[in-house]
This record gives C-alpha cells, structure tokens and sequence, in this order.
C-alpha cells in the first residue's frame, strides 16, 4: 500500500516540474489519466512573460495535432489539463509519448514550443484476445518440440508493459519466454516429457501473463491439450524468417512473397496448411495467405506514414497437428504520396505602407507527412515581390517585408507562398495571402499648375466667384480630404484677407470688396490646399488677378479751362488761312485701353463750315477761307467721347473772336458777358424757386411730426400721472435730436456754405470750432444755434454726399443755407 502512495506523489511531483527552459522551449513531464483542470505548469514563469503579456498578446495555442489536451489559461497564466489523456490511446506503443505544441502571442510575435511528456501509469493488465487455446499434439512428439503460445497484449510501455509469463501444471510441458526485436516478450511451449495419449488423453494447462506495474497486474488463459494418435513429422519452413519490401500504396492483389513448409510424412499427415498466427491479428487485415500455396498478397490500405512495418507470423500446420513456424518481416518503402500542407497561423492585414524592413506579416507552418527527402519541405516566393520567406524553427516560417512599400503605387498585393517537397516527382502546395497596404500621410496636396491667373471686371460684385483652384492628393481617406485657405499676407498695405476670401471645400476664390482698376490693377495671392491627415501636410499656389477696366469714367476737359465768372475767347485774324490752327482742345480719360481712346467732334457751332475739330487730336482749325461776312462771335460746343461701350462723353464750349484788332474783340466780349449773365440769372430763379418749394414740403412734415410727438408725449405723461408713482420720462423720436444737443454734429460747428447758380460750383465746408458770437459774410454764415431736427436730416445728407449728382447738390446747398437762416 505504501509504495502505491509512492508512486501517486511522485506523479504529483512530476506534474509541477519544468524539465527545461532555454530558447524559449520547455518541456512537461506528466502522468496519464490526470483530471480535467489538473495543472500542468505555469507557462508564463517558465518563459520569462507575465500575464498581463499572454493578454495583450492575445496568447493561444497551435498544435499540428486535430486533438487539444492542453489549455491555457490566460488568467493564471498556466496551462491545465483540457480532456483526459489516454497514453496508450494517443500513443500506443510508442515512447517516450510526447504533446507538442507551440503557444503564439501577438504585438510582437513570439513563438514558445512546448512538449509535454505523457508518462505510463500502471492502468492495464496484460490480455489474451482468447479465453483458451487448444492444442492437437501427436503422442509421437519429441520431447522438445515446440508450441507457440499466443502472446498477451499490454498497451502499458515501460517497467508497466508485459514482462513474463507462468505455466502450470509443468508435468509435460514447460515454458520458454523469448523476445522479439521491438522488446515485446512471447512465450512458447517446450514439450518436457513424451506424451501418452492412452494415459492423459487431455491436458489442461493455465498460462498466466504478468507485467512489470508495481503491484504487478496479470491475465490468465486455459490451455487444452488434446493427444493425438502418431504423426512422427512436424512441417518444416525452408526460412525461419522472411523478408520482404513493399511501396506503400500498392493496390490489393499485390503479390508480396511465399512461404514454403515441407513435412516428410505422407499421405493426410503430410499434407501442410499455411496460416497466420494469432499473434498476427493486425497484420490479417492488411495481408492475406492462401492455405495451400503460402502466398501472401495484399488486401488492406498500406500507408508508411502510419505503419513503416509489419512482423507477420506465419504456421505451416499438417493434418497430424503438427506445426512450425516462421516470421514474415514486411517492411514499407515510403512514396512521396503526400504534397506539403501550409498553414497560416497568424496574420497581420492590413499593414501600415510605412512598415520597416524585416516586419512580420504572418507566421506560417508547414508540414510534409512523407520521410526522408520526400519529406523535405522548400517554401519560397515570387523574386518580384518586397516580401520574402525567413525560417524560423522547424516547420515554422515568417512572412517578412523585404523592401520599402508604397501604397500610392501598388495598394494591395496578392502573395502566392509555393511550398514544394524533394521527392521524385516532387509534390506542391500554394497558398495565397491577400494583403492590403494601410495609408499614411505620405504625399502633400499638389496643385496641377504651379501659377493661375484670373482677371475681375472692376466695379465688380463682393461675393462672386471668380476663380476655383483644386488640388489632388495621392493618399486615400482623411489623408486626401483636402481644405483650401488663403494665405493672410499683407497685400496693398492691408491683409490679403480685406480683398479676397477661399472657400475651405470647393477651393472658390471670391473678391470681398469692389474694386477699382484706376486705384488697383493687379494682386498676387497664395493660396495653400491642406489634407486632413496627422501631421497634416499643404502646398501653395500663387494666383495673378488681374483687375479688368470698365468705362466708369468720362472724359475730363483740361483746356481751354470753363470758368464761371468771365468769358475767355481764341482770336482769329480775318487774314487766316484754311487750315489755321485756333486752339487746341486737351482731355484725359483716367481709364485706360479703348475705354481711354478719345475722339472730339463739334457738337454745335455757330458757322459749322468755318471751323472743324480734329478727330483724334482735338486741334481746331479753319476750313476755309476766313471773310469780312463772318461774325466777330463765333462759338463752338466740342463733345469729347471715348471708345467705351456704352461710351461717356464731356463738352467744353469754345469762343472764338474774328476780328483783327482787340477793340473789336473787347465789345463782342461784352456781349458774351451779358449772355452768360442773362443764362445764369434764370438758373438762379429756377433754383430759388426749387429751394422754396422743397423748404415749404420740409417744414409742413416737420410740423406735422412735431405735432403727433407733443401730443403723445402729453398722453404719456398723462398715464404716468395717473398712476402715481412712475417718473415722467421724456420721449425722443428716432433719428431726431434731443434739447441737449447729443446730435450727429456738436453745437460749436459752424458751417461754410456756398451756393452758385453753376451747380458744380457749389460748395460745403466745416470750419472749425467757433465760438457762439462769430459771425460771417457773404456766401458764408457762421450761425450758433442749438441742434435741431434739419441739422440730423442734413447730416445724414452728408453722408451720401459722394452718392449724390450735380442737381442733388444744388439741392442739398439750397438746405444748408435755409439751416443757417
């Protein structure tokens, strides 16, 4: 009892040993039979990891094996018993009987081959496959002969198999224990003393098989022993031992050998059967002999990758009972008959483009079930990939990057990994890995054209758009998502930002201002398109917008000089000539191209056929002969046009005295003046009488204003009496001063005003601060007075001062000066 308690901590003890540790191998020693959840070792110790690794390492186990005994358990980080272990079962008489497996972990990638050993434990006992064996013996046998005995079978291996066997009674008969190569022990029985069938016509003997277990176990089986009457001669084999080769996968009905038996008896106790032996069960169903002849042919599946030989007893029996013996050795010759099988364990799709060299794609396993050469496994492939197979142990290979990789040029990759076996003819297997590049913000935006151009109308409209610039990016996702800004430099001594502003999706650059070409002719802006990717990378482009002229502007008249007061004339002697120059007519016009090309025509003339204008030149000059007939007074209306579409167009009046001596011009002079003054006096009612007009409309709405305002405020105040307790608060209409004089402009202004007949003559001006008692003459009136409601209507008048035309003006001075009054 106490060496069974021995023997169960031993197994205990074995169960927690680590029999090495080195090079990230460790091997387990284990007995069978152990419960489900027994643990076999800490795994996480024994390779130098902590759990927190096996986790986030996504640790898991490969076995080449369908059949998983192991688990891990990753929280503990030990590896524990998944199924019951049945060594014979997994192993048969195979030993040492090992589990191989490998642990993979992720982020790096590691691989940790582990074996564990199953040890034997004592849990069988030999067997005899029959309950009793039955033997026909001549009476006439020798002492000696010999009787094979069917062997018992102990699946156990080690001190726990077959160790001896135990015949009783030993009267006639003795045992003789042999060995065969593999180790395996078989018994046969010796005749020890002759036989008398008319005293024991049957002998019943028990064979007893004993194994080496501790306590050993045993099996027994009865042995009859049946005399027979004389048969003098046993079968003779001509060999004790056969042997032959055989490929594996020969068809049924291969002829393998044969076997032959001689008995020197004759008649019926010559005649011999051949047989196999009962030792020979696994063998019957592989392999066949016929009884007559002793061939041996094949009717089962002959497969060296699972059975490499067979050891075959064959019987040669005569009809006497008589038998012999020999052994059949059938050894088979392995046939590259299995192609490489390739096993993808772990992968890694999709890969960043920027991976370094040496980075690890997937961990492959590759295994060929053939020996020897055909056995031999080389992988590789294609020369035109940047990848390449690196060996990592036995079996094991990695898929690793072997140049530099480039989404933007090939995006994906089909890798056809060709394992192929050394065999004659040599088997393969492909396996394809479809891999995918992840992209990284490799590339910048980049814009088609290095410099744009683009041209705006002036006078344009804010917020139209007038150029759209895009650009590309090669990367794919965030990476290409683009955003375009403009560069905020400063531009015409502001930001480029007061001038132009980029739409952020479409790249649409819109004017935010009017502009105009006779201030502004052209910008330089930059604009840079940026992707979304981190760190995010741009590009610029530089744009020309060219401002484009419109005819906004009309010709400007700079001599002769029109003056208001004074009447100002060429003189032309009656001596001229045809084509004497008079004057010359000078104007600009500040835009530019054709819209700046001007012409001069006589619009109205007093004599049309005396005087005529140069087209482009403006020179006025007689047509003809200058006569006594021709008035003193002469006077021409120049139009001045440019080339614009629509055109704009000036005039300037031309005096022209002809006459040879000054007296003569000085009365017609006169005359000019009372013209001009007769023209000038009836502008002057005309105005007065407009000016009346409108101060009449002016004041009616300002005293009808001030009436509803005084009278609302009356109610109001009325209200606020009536309840008692709130303060009289004191309306102020919108857009209208209040009493004290927090107006638009200050009560110590005063105002300049100077009004003429001549519209374009008039004029406003705010003189400085004066004090209440300044008074002015003539055109102009300094006047101190509080703020009132005309003085907000006329300032805010003033701020459209630049808007209004030449009439509004006259307007605007007629109010000025009604102000003042």
């Amino acid at each position: 009892m106490w060496r069974l308690l021995l023997f169960f901590w031993r197994m205990l003890f074995f169960c927690m040993i680590v029999a090495d540790v080195a090079a990230a191998h460790v091997r387990y020693s284990i007995p069978e039979e152990m419960a489900m959840g027994s643990i076999v070792g800490n795994i996480f110790q024994d390779v130098g990891l902590d759990v927190q690794r096996l986790k986030s390492g996504r640790a898991r186990i490969f076995t080449e094996d369908s059949s998983e005994y192991i688990a891990l358990n990753l929280d503990k980080g030990t590896l524990e018993i998944k199924q019951r272990i049945d060594r014979e079962e997994r192993c048969g008489q195979v030993s040492p009987c090992s589990l191989h497996f490998q642990i993979i972990l992720n982020n790096p990638m590691e691989l940790h081959h582990v074996d564990v050993e199953i040890l034997d434990i004592n849990d069988n006992a030999p067997v005899f496959t029959k309950r009793e064996m039955n033997f026909d013996i001549s009476e006439s046998a020798v002492k000696g002969a010999r009787f094979p005995l069917d062997s018992a079978k102990d699946p156990d291996v080690g001190s726990n198999s077959l160790r001896t066997y135990k015949l009783s009674p030993t009267d006639h008969f003795k045992l003789s224990i042999l060995s065969r190569p593999d180790g395996t022990k078989y018994a046969e029985m010796i005749l020890d003393a002759l036989l008398d069938r008319e005293m024991h016509e049957q002998h019943k003997l028990t064979l007893t098989a004993y194994d080496g277990g501790d306590p050993p176990k045993s099996s027994s089986v009865r042995i009859n022993v049946i005399v027979l009457d004389a048969n003098d001669n046993a079968p003779v084999f001509s060999q004790s031992r056969y042997k032959v080769t055989v490929p594996e996968n020969s068809p049924r009905g291969t002829h393998i050998t044969q076997v032959s038996a001689t008995d020197a008896d004759k008649g019926v106790n010559g005649e011999v059967v051949y047989s196999f032996s009962q030792n020979s069960d696994v063998a019957s169903s592989v392999f066949n002999i016929q009884a007559n002849t002793g061939e041996i042919h094949v009717v089962g599946a002959l497969n060296y990758e699972k059975v490499k030989q067979y050891e075959i007893d064959v019987e040669a029996t005569d009809k006497g009972g008589l038998r012999d013996t020999c052994k059949v050795l059938i050894e088979l010759v392995d046939l590259n008959d299995n192609a490489p099988v390739i096993s993808i364990i772990s992968l890694s799709n999709p890969i960043p483009e920027d991976s370094p060299l040496e980075t690890t794609i997937a961990m492959l396993n590759i295994k060929d079930l053939d020996s020897g050469m055909n056995g031999q496994v080389k992988c590789f492939i294609s020369h035109d990939l940047p990848f390449k197979i690196k060996p990592s142990s036995l079996n094991f290979y990695s898929l690793v990057s072997n140049d530099i990789l480039d989404r933007e040029t090939v995006p994906e990759y089909n890798i056809t990994i060709t394992a192929i076996d050394e065999g004659t003819p040599p088997r393969s297997a492909n396996k394809t890995i479809h891999l995918k590049l992840s992209d990284v913000n490799d590339h910048a935006p980049v814009f088609p054209r290095t410099f744009y151009s683009a041209s705006i109308t002036e006078n344009n409209n804010p917020g139209v758009p007038f150029l759209a610039v895009k650009a590309s990016d090669e990367d794919s996702g965030n990476n290409a998502r683009l955003s375009y800004f403009l560069e905020d430099n400063p531009l015409k001594g502001m930001s480029a930002s007061a001038f132009f502003t980029v739409n952020a999706e479409s790249g649409e650059i819109m004017a935010v201002r009017s502009f105009d070409y006779e201030q502004t002719k052209d910008f330089v802006i930059h604009v840079k398109a940026q992707d979304g990717g981190s760190p995010t990378l741009s590009s610029n482009v530089s744009i020309h917008v060219l401002i484009q002229d419109q005819n906004d502007n009309a010709p400007q008249v700079l001599y002769p000089v029109q003056t208001g007061g004074s009447v100002l004339a060429e003189m032309v002697p009656r001596s001229a000539d045809v084509g004497y120059l008079v004057t010359k007519v000078v104007a600009v016009d500040v835009d530019s191209g054709q819209n700046a090309w001007l012409s001069y025509k006589v619009h109205k003339a007093t004599d049309r056929a005396l005087f005529e204008v140069g087209l482009h030149n403006g020179e006025i000059r007689t047509v003809r002969q200058v006569t006594d007939k021709d008035a003193v007074k002469q006077r021409l209306t120049v139009l001045v046009e440019d080339n614009g579409q629509p055109s704009r167009s000036a005039t300037v009046i031309v005096n022209v005295a002809v006459a040879d001596s000054f007296p003569e011009v000085l009365s017609e002079f006169t005359d000019f003046s009372m013209h001009d003054k007769e023209y000038n006096d009836k502008l002057t009612f005309y105005l007065v009488l407009a000016l009346a007009v409108v101060s009449f409309l002016f004041i009616t709405c300002l005293l009808l204003i001030i009436s509803v305002k005084v009278y609302r405020w009356r109610q109001e105040r009325l209200f606020f009496k009536s309840n008692g307790a709130l303060p009289v608060i004191p309306y102020y209409p919108p857009l209208y001063a209040d009493v004290d004089g927090s107006g638009t402009l200050k009560q110590a202004f005063s105002y300049d005003v100077c009004g003429t007949t001549d519209s374009r003559k008039s004029d406003l001006k705010f003189s400085r601060q004066i004090s209440q008692n300044t008074l002015s003459g003539d055109c102009t009136r300094t006047v101190p007075r509080p703020k009132t409601d005309l003085d907000n209507l006329l300032a805010e008048f003033e701020g459209i001062r630049e808007k209004v035309t030449v009439q509004n003006w006259s307007l605007y001075c007629g109010l000025r000066v009604l102000a003042v009054k």
